[in-house]
């Protein structure tokens, strides 16, 4: 249907509504269902929640939380008083008090993983995780939400479609309806998103649930677009089951998840350990195999201490609306970013909070059926950790916040410590270059003050200190060891990836690959740590999805400095021992290797190169699920045909889109005399004045465009342009 200047020509008050849509409008879909608004009060940290959930009595996983924390702390003892026998043959100096502090820190933090691999190998062997969740009648609705920023619209829309077909399968579809909730600030994606959903609900049908809400301005990220979902529609769905944008799930595990949810009055949130799917770089690929072999082992122990005190890792878990609402109104935290502000690492802390009021927080690391994608590239897990560390380091905020459950506040330390690590990993390697120096270069004072009677000669045992490295290896590749010892019990696991000997070799490799990548990891961990507490802000950028080249300059500007410093390592390293540099060789040479590693981590071809000779292959990789392949075919036919190069062009262009386009608008809400947006303000001075949609699009900026997209007055002043 065209329509004429006229019909959308503005009134002469730019702030009245514009004309009423055409009938045909009205019977468009609406983009969501009647409001059913929750209150999500916000919550502080300093008071516990007046009236909690009264949940039912169950035993503590006590015997297996001793078990883990009692063999770390062990170890550790162990471990630093061999530290302390390796330099205490002399007199221990202050450097080498420092050493064996930071190794007793350090070592704390591999023998946890030690004793949790250890409790998940035993769990797995002895434990029925595979029993299904009871096969309850579902009698609630369940909302399926998909956050969505900045991404490609096919990708998500071809995963929603897939999974919304398997679920159909199941003959429960009618319980859940499909919400993809955009906070996209580029307004030509933002366009391109209702363009796929209009395909998307032609394809399926006048029957098909699903709904799109895109937020003018994305206030607290993710947790504000979940948030705003809950307090505008909440009220209709005691139960969600959260995404991310490359989430992918099965039909059978979606029912599991809201059967699991609804068997289960205590049940706050209820996580699913997700596998990495479709990765072809070098780089994803590692972290593919690496989160299908060691992932389940890990995640098992994780389930089996954590007993009802679980985590939430913010996607492919379903949470409990009503108690989500209630005590998951995150706070704002006082002062400016990287610590102030909007709580970035969002999930831990709504995992404890919902914990806090009595809720439980469990994992089903076996259910199977959930997927997600990884980033491509070293650089791009490197961009993507940089938020994570600024989130996770927020966390020193709330740790000590009142009522916590001790599991929860482990949580929350096991997250700081995966970005603190780094720097005092770091700082270890070069107490020990000091200490070296200091033996090779300053002449040592073998008499001390006051006349002894036996010379100080400062010594270390190398034997000992041989023994001590030895074991902290064997303990740090314990849980992948033991993952690998699994998979080769696991006829699935084994089969997918080659056999025992394909297993094994992928392993290896593995190993020595993340070995490599470690110290270069360490320096780009170390060094958002230093930015994040000098105050700089990570800001919040869009995760790229496919390949990971990048270009060869970008590649040297990010790693020549982790280059040069292994050049300087090995350079001195030499001057003083051989041995020392032996000592250190790992880390000398993935930092030797980082440019060239680097490049190597986003290259498809490497990848599926190796993917040829049969390394690094997985079972959902031999066979995909049926989801995935679903997805995966869906992809190009959802591809627009065009690329939209420019909103207000296509609503210009296009007045049947325009009218669709307006008829997905929520209804503008008053504004109060006097509430004058500079933003909107100069968008009405720039659209009176230009004459062509050219001269708009030349004048107007993507914020001002976006605002314009959610007008219906604004879109008015663009129809009469020439």
């Amino acid at each position: 249907m065209k329509l004429t200047t006229a019909q959308r020509s503005p009134a002469s008050d730019p702030d009245a509504r514009a004309h009423p849509i055409d009938d045909s409008v009205s019977a468009y879909p609406a983009a969501m269902p009647p409001a059913a608004p929750l209150a999500m009060p916000t919550q502080r940290l300093d008071q516990v929640p007046p009236h909690r959930h009264k949940a039912a009595p169950i035993a503590s996983p006590l015997m297996a939380r001793l078990f883990v924390f009692g063999a770390a702390l062990a170890l550790t003892a162990f471990g630093t008083w061999q530290m302390y026998e390796v330099v205490a043959l002399s007199q221990v100096t202050t450097l080498e008090w420092l050493l064996v502090i930071l190794f007793a820190v350090n070592f704390s933090w591999i023998a946890l993983a030690f004793g949790n691999a250890w409790l998940g190998f035993a769990a797995t062997m002895v434990a029925n995780w595979h029993r299904p969740p009871p096969p309850v009648a579902l009698a609630v609705k369940t909302a399926l939400l998909m956050p969505i920023y900045n991404e490609e619209p096919s990708r998500i829309i071809a995963a929603l479609q897939a999974m919304l077909e398997s679920l159909a399968a199941t003959g429960e579809a009618a319980q859940f309806d499909a919400f993809i909730l955009s906070d996209s600030t580029d307004p030509d994606i933002f366009i391109a998103e209702e363009q796929a959903l209009l395909q998307l609900r032609a394809r399926l049908g006048p029957g098909a649930r699903v709904y799109y809400r895109h937020r003018a301005i994305n206030s607290a990220r993710k947790a504000g677009n979940i948030a705003d979902f809950v307090e505008g529609w909440g009220a209709a769905y005691p139960q969600m089951i959260v995404l991310d944008a490359d989430s992918l799930m099965e039909g059978p595990t979606l029912l599991a998840m809201a059967r699991a949810m609804a068997s289960d009055p205590d049940a706050g949130i209820i996580q699913t350990l997700p596998l990495i799917i479709n990765r072809n770089t070098m780089f994803a690929r590692l972290q593919q195999f690496a989160a299908r072999v060691y992932g389940p082992l890990i995640a098992t122990g994780l389930a089996t201490w954590s007993g009802r005190d679980g985590n939430y890792w913010g996607h492919n878990a379903i949470i409990r609306t009503a108690a989500f609402a209630a005590y998951c109104g995150l706070p704002t935290l006082p002062g400016k970013a990287p610590f102030g502000g909007h709580v970035l690492s969002h999930d831990f802390v709504e995992a404890a909070l919902i914990r806090r009021a009595g809720y439980s927080v469990t994992m089903l690391p076996h259910l199977g059926g959930s997927y997600e994608e990884s980033p491509p590239s070293l650089i791009d897990i490197a961009l993507r950790d940089r938020r994570w560390a600024q989130g996770n380091l927020q966390h020193m905020r709330i740790v000590r916040a009142r009522g916590l459950a001790w599991p929860t506040r482990q949580h929350f330390i096991t997250g700081i410590m995966a970005y603190l690590a780094s720097p005092l990993w770091l700082a270890q390697l070069l107490i020990g270059v000091m200490l070296a120096l200091q033996a090779h270069f300053i002449r040592p004072e073998y008499f001390a003050p006051g006349f002894p009677l036996y010379p100080t000669w400062p010594r270390f045992d190398p034997v000992r200190a041989l023994h001590l490295f030895e074991m902290t290896m064997a303990v740090l590749l314990t849980p992948k060891l033991l993952g690998l010892v699994l998979g080769t019990f696991n006829n699935k696991v084994r089969r997918g990836a080659g056999g025992v000997i394909g297993l094994w070799a992928s392993g290896l490799f593995e190993i020595l690959l993340s070995a490599l990548f470690s110290p270069i990891m360490m320096l780009i961990q170390t060094g958002s740590v230093m930015q994040i507490l000098r105050g700089r802000d990570s800001g919040w950028n869009p995760q790229r999805r496919g390949d990971g080249t990048l270009e060869l300059r970008d590649i040297i500007g990010r790693h020549r400095g982790h280059m040069a410093l292994g050049l300087l390592t090995l350079g001195a390293g030499w001057l003083i021992s051989p041995a020392l540099v032996a000592w250190m060789s790992p880390t000398i040479l993935g930092l030797l290797l980082a440019i060239p590693l680097s490049w190597a981590s986003g290259q498809a071809s490497i990848g599926l190169g190796l993917k040829r000779i049969g390394l690094l292959q997985t079972p959902e990789e031999r066979r995909p699920p049926d989801v995935v392949q679903r997805a995966n075919d869906l992809t190009p036919a959802t591809t627009p045909p065009p690329p939209v190069l420019n909103a207000l062009r296509v609503i210009h262009g296009d007045p049947l889109f325009a009218q669709q386009h307006e008829a997905l608008l929520p209804q503008a809400q008053p504004r109060r005399r006097g509430d004058i947006s500079a933003d909107r303000a100069l968008a009405i001075a720039k659209l009176t004045e230009a004459t062509t949609i050219d001269e708009a699009c030349a004048w107007l900026n993507r914020r001002e465009i976006t605002l314009i997209l959610h007008d219906r007055a604004l879109l008015a002043l663009v129809a009469r342009l020439a």
